[in-house]
Order: C-alpha cells, then structure tokens, then sequence
C-alpha cells in the first residue's frame, strides 16, 4: 500500500473533519498542518482536531516551510471564496512545487471547463509548471451536481428535465460568520447578501448547470437565476444564530439551464433555520432534516435522495464530514493522474473509494 503524505490546509469547519481523518487512515501520513490564527499555530495536530494521541507535526502559518516538504498533497479547505487571490496564490506555490491539491474551496472550480479564465489560467500554468494537479469538489457544489446525477442519469431511457435540490434545516449549523451572512439569514428582507448580488449563483452553481448541458450533449439557451426569501413571525433561537422577528430566516434559490423555452436542468437550494420556518416550501421526505436530491423527468422517472448524518451524528456535521471526506477521498487518484485542473466527470465512481475503510 502506498502511503500518502499529506497536508492540511486550514482547520476551520471542513479542515478539521479532513485533519482527524488524514490522522486516523493508515494510507495516509500528516507530515504538515496550517493554521493562520495564532490560537492554532504551535500546536499539535491532533489537539486541534479533538484526538488524543499526539502527532508531533505542529501547525504553521509559514506557507514557504510547507511548500518545502515537498509533500504528495495538500488538502486545501481554507476559505477561499472572500479572499480569491490569495487563496490562489497559495494553491498555485504548491502546484508550482509539484505538489498535488485536492479541496473543497474555490467552489467556482467544481467544474473548471466553465470556470472564468482569470481562475482557471493561472492555476492551468501552475499544473504544468510543476507536473502536478489540482481537483476541487465538495458536496454541494460538488457531489450532487455531478456524481449523484450521472447515477440517476444511468437508469434513464430518456430525460426531458434534471432537477439537483438541496433541502436542509441549518438551524444546528454553527456557521453564522461565513454561512450565516453569505445566505443572509438574520437580516431585513430588503438586504442584500452576497450569494444574491447579481451573478454570484451563477457563477456558483452555473458552472455544472454549463457541465452537465455538456456532458448531456445538449444546447442551453441561457442560463438564469432566483432567489427569494421567507422572514419569521415569530423570533427563532437555533445554534446558526438567533433571528427576530421580521428578520430572514430561510431562502430559497436556484439556478436553471433553458433549452428551447423550456427549464431543462435546475440547481436549488431551500435552506431554513429550524423546520418552522418557510413552512409552505419543500421539506425533505422521511421526517429528515436535510436531504441532496436528484429527480430526472423522462422515461422512466427517477429520483435518488441521499441523507449524510445519522442518529448519532447531527446532518449538518454529516454534511461538512461528507464535504472533507469528498476530495480527500480522490487523494490516491489526483496523485496518479496527469497535470492539470480534473472535473468529477474525468474520475470514476471507484476513484474515491480506495483508502476509506480500515
């Protein structure tokens, strides 16, 4: 078995799903960590991620040290979203250095044929300046986008519509700094937050709305988006945040892909804080709280809901596990493939299974 070795970049909400499992999976060895905030640098590994057992490897904010190990890859979970170019830079000094990213950052490159020149050219040269490659995808975008649609896609004779939701009560979410303002939850119905300036949907979930139309070999008219927003009654007091009254606490938005008039492929989001809110829009089935569905119109119908968490395990941790867990899994496959920047359409099913149960 080939062991693998690695470095986590960052250990914020994803980073330090992704850090406990590179610890804990005997194909992989942590030979780095970084951690920007003075309260993580100069600790061990595993005290930032809740085990026990010391590592010895100690997290640094010294990016050149990092570089220097000349490690196999680096798992890249730094929030990059607010701070592009530098987050690029720091991608790119390791892909220049001939070592391989995986991420789930950079959601704008979950489907880099479509991804603007500015982000994707750069990164393209850092690939082939050090003969290394880059993949980034989580689970949504990501995962349900893609893979779980090309699994539903399979089993159709024909396809007239796709339909991607994510359905979710982030109510337990502990997120209000990123996830909280980005989607504006707790603010005056007229505010605008950043997920909703004209063109951020698209340029989120627009990219694999564009991949799939390709992938289906089919011509796409335009591609458009919505949004809209429900304000509480009655004050809300959850983990995400506490929301008064007349204040947003669920959102509803999509984006679509039109073909000769007609919706051909949707990407939605229904995201509410506790299940009172926006009672009136769709809820996962089962009694669950959070679902990614795929429903295929055509011949035969088809739908395929996946639910991450469980009874001992709370959804929204599920889905930030299930987020590290994506392009960590892809690790062994990035490692072997050839330079550049993969989309998920370019691995197998099999690609992200090797390693995961030990």
């Amino acid at each position: 078995m080939t062991r693998r070795r690695i470095i986590q970049f960052s250990t914020g909400n994803v980073g330090v799903h992704a850090l406990r499992l590179i610890i804990e999976r005997p194909d992989l060895e942590l030979v780095g960590v970084h951690a920007a905030s003075p309260q993580k640098a100069g600790r061990d590994a595993s005290e930032l991620c809740g085990l026990d057992k010391p590592t010895g490897v100690i997290a640094s904010d010294d990016v050149e040290a990092l570089v220097a190990l000349a490690a196999d890859c680096v798992v890249y979970t730094s929030q990059a979203e607010t701070r592009p170019a530098e987050a690029m830079e720091e991608i790119a000094r390791f892909l220049r250095a001939g070592t391989n990213v995986v991420g789930s950052s950079f959601v704008w490159l979950v489907a880099p044929d479509f991804t603007d020149a500015w982000l994707r050219q750069p990164l393209e040269k850092a690939c082939r300046d050090g003969d290394s490659t880059l993949y980034i995808n989580g689970i949504d975008p990501g995962f349900s986008g893609d893979t779980l649609v090309y699994t539903a896609l399979s089993l159709a004779g024909r396809a007239t519509a796709v339909t991607v939701q994510e359905i979710c009560d982030y109510g337990s979410y502990d997120d209000a700094e990123f996830t909280g303002v980005s989607f504006g939850f707790g603010t005056d119905r007229d505010h605008q937050p950043i997920l909703f300036a004209p063109g951020v949907l698209a340029s989120m979930w627009g990219i694999q709305v564009r991949s799939l139309a390709a992938d289906l070999g089919i011509k796409l008219d335009e591609v458009r988006e919505r949004h809209e927003k429900w304000v509480t009654p009655e004050p809300i007091s959850c983990t995400m945040m506490n929301v008064d009254v007349g204040k947003v606490a669920a959102v509803r938005f999509g984006v679509e892909g039109i073909r000769d008039g007609h919706v051909a492929i949707t990407m939605e989001h229904v995201n509410r804080l506790t299940e009172v809110a926006a009672p009136h829009w769709p809820y996962p089935p089962d009694g669950r709280p959070g679902v990614h569905r795929v429903v295929v119109e055509g011949d035969p119908g088809i739908e395929i809901n996946t639910h991450v968490g469980g009874s001992s395990t709370d959804h929204n941790v599920g889905g930030v596990v299930a987020t590290a867990a994506r392009p960590l899994n892809a690790i062994e496959t990035v490692c072997r493939a050839p330079a550049g920047i993969l989309a998920a359409h370019d691995l197998r099913p099999l690609d992200y299974t090797s390693g995961i149960m030990w």
